[in-house]
């Protein structure tokens, strides 16, 4: 969330930045400054009849200890319709503040200098790729045929027992992931982020807090009796742990790393780009989750991408980089860049992390700040997928497989305990 100083002090910048993001709404800004003025009016207004009606009690004390009862009288008469007065102006000033946070909800993050204007995913810039790509030429068959070839996968079991995009993992299947998962979170542990289990549940407040609410609700699993919802991804409950905290500035940085399942519905998903693992209901996902003082932010978002190309390289894939357009990204993020892996037998680019930089956007609605030279200031935040399955376990079967089977790279054959899948 954009802090309404920042929308005023700032505004032709603001506007520019929505305007990269083809923003339809640009006059909610104009609306958030009126009413912040209003909200602010109407506090000073109270401030001013909270202090009087003080003044006048004081002085009522002192007349009914002269014994000046008439007078005390009538100066209880005067506090009464303050009372009133004061009573209606926090009604008003309740309303103002909440239509205040209802409108600065609706106001998505300002896209970095760097970030590109650009209405979609086609208009993203790649920054690297690893390697030229094609196909695996004729013979070679999709993840969904190799995961029933070799018993790794079964997709209409799990239609039975939940539904589409909920797929049950069979032995090698199911090890293979069990070995991606260990290998991402060793690796994230021994880049110096501290490893977390977090819960796979989280309530309102914190869907509010990383903006996953008022924005994407529709795509989250939502627990009727019990007011919680699933989490989309592992940054919602981690990030959420410094929610209404001061943090000391040599508690900074901080560096978490979780491993959880995540739920979307990815309503209105279909056709031939959800077949397989494309896109799922139910997946896994490594994710890494930083606090950083503002002037390191940057930098600290560059060293992520470098950890994220590190391992795309033990797993010797081809993969690229993207810089996201103002259009196509998240409503909370700064900066985005995006990893994809190529499909060789798909012969498509699969989206497999994500790393973003929110600068204050996710702090503010937090409320986590760091104290230094005894003055408070909002950290910044930034979360990477360091990776998410389903696509990396498509692209490894389809790139690796052979006539006589699939062969595993040789880091991950390591932790799998087998390098060979027949």
């Amino acid at each position: 969330m954009l802090q309404v100083q920042f929308l005023r002090d700032q505004k032709d910048r603001v506007l520019e930045g929505l305007e990269k993001r083809n923003f339809k709404n640009p006059e909610l800004v104009d609306q958030a400054i009126e009413t912040d003025e209003k909200r602010k009016k109407l506090q000073t207004e109270l401030d001013s009849q909270l202090s009087e009606i003080n003044r006048i009690s004081k002085e009522i004390g002192m007349l009914m200890k002269d014994g000046k009862k008439e007078e005390a009288e009538a100066a209880k008469s005067q506090t009464s319709q303050f009372k009133e007065s004061s009573a209606q102006l926090k009604t008003e000033l309740e309303s103002a503040e909440k239509s205040l946070l209802d409108i600065l909800y609706q106001i998505p993050n300002i896209p970095n200098e760097k970030v590109k204007k650009g209405v979609s995913a086609d208009d993203n810039e790649t920054i690297y790729q690893s390697h030229d790509v094609e196909g695996l030429g004729e013979g070679a068959i999709p993840h969904w045929e190799l995961a029933k070839k070799y018993n790794l996968i079964d997709f209409e079991l799990g239609v039975k027992i939940a539904g589409a995009g909920f797929p049950v993992y069979f032995g090698k299947g199911a090890r293979l992931q069990r070995a991606l998962v260990q290998y991402f979170l060793d690796k994230n542990v021994d880049a110096g982020y501290l490893e977390v289990n977090p819960p796979h549940v989280v309530n309102e407040a914190s869907g509010y807090g990383t903006g996953q609410l008022p924005d994407k609700e529709g795509q989250m699993y939502y627990i009727n009796a019990d007011d919680l919802y699933l989490i989309p991804t592992a940054e919602v409950p981690v990030t959420n742990l410094y929610r209404d905290v001061l943090l000391d500035e040599k508690d900074l940085p901080i560096k978490n790393t979780a491993f959880s399942q995540c739920y979307r519905r990815e309503a209105g998903s279909y056709g031939a780009h959800v077949r397989g693992l494309n896109r799922l209901h139910q997946f896994e996902k490594v994710e890494i989750v930083r606090l950083e003082k503002p002037e390191n932010s940057y930098a600290v978002l560059e060293e992520m991408v470098e950890h994220i190309k590190s391992i795309l390289e033990d797993l010797e894939l081809p993969y690229r980089v993207l810089r996201l357009c103002g259009g196509d990204t998240g409503f909370a993020s700064a900066m985005t860049y995006d990893f994809e892996v190529w499909s060789a037998a798909q012969e498509k680019w699969l989206e497999v992390s994500s790393v973003s930089n929110f600068e204050t956007f996710q702090a503010n609605r937090l409320k986590c700040r760091y104290k230094t030279d005894g003055k408070s200031q909002l950290v910044h935040t930034l979360n990477g997928s360091a990776m998410a399955l389903p696509r990396i376990m498509a692209a490894l079967l389809e790139n690796n497989q052979t006539s006589e089977g699939i062969k595993l790279p040789k880091k991950i054959a390591e932790y799998a305990k087998f390098e060979m899948i027949s």
